[in-house]
């Protein structure tokens, strides 16, 4: 695929996601938009479904090789037990979900995203950390590890 048709594949796509985030009301805490930092970098919007259960999405670009277009849509569950802090919430979420990843020889993979999730009490903000193993199945098998940090704001 050449540079060219990247632009307008991303700005495709985030348009055909962005109005089904907007239009859900998830039980939890809306929706929200924000930044992913690390690999991969670009940005981060998650629907909540309910009071445990959320769909995370990002359009982003490889740490690695930034002219690398990477979009994902995951699963996630989250668990308000394991973890107790004073201020907000804590939980550990885990979930599976989806990547492609354009490349000379685009890629599709399997996610499956774990990570802790602050949300803070008095804020509709929330900060994560997530470390993602990724088998990409097609064109060919391989596997790889993408870790993140990132923020959002929430729409209720």
């Amino acid at each position: 695929m050449k540079r060219v048709y990247r632009i307008p594949v991303f700005w495709l796509v985030f348009l055909l996601l962005f109005p089904a985030v907007v239009k859900g009301k998830g039980s939890n805490n809306g929706w929200g938009i924000g930044v992913i930092l690390g690999e991969p970098t670009g940005i981060s919007l998650k629907l909540w479904t309910g009071g445990t259960t959320a769909f995370d999405a990002a359009a982003a670009w490889s740490f690695r090789n930034q002219d690398k277009l990477h979009l994902h849509l995951d699963y996630l569950v989250h668990n308000y037990k394991l973890i107790k802090v004073e201020s907000g919430k804590l939980p550990v979420y885990y979930g599976i979900g989806g990547r492609v990843k354009f490349e000379d020889d685009t890629r599709v993979g399997v996610r499956i995203p774990v990570g802790l999730c602050y949300q803070f009490a008095n804020h509709p903000i929330d900060i994560f950390l997530e470390v993602v193993p990724v088998l990409d199945v097609a064109p060919e098998t391989h596997f790889d590890v993408n870790a993140s940090i990132g923020a959002r704001y929430f729409f209720n």
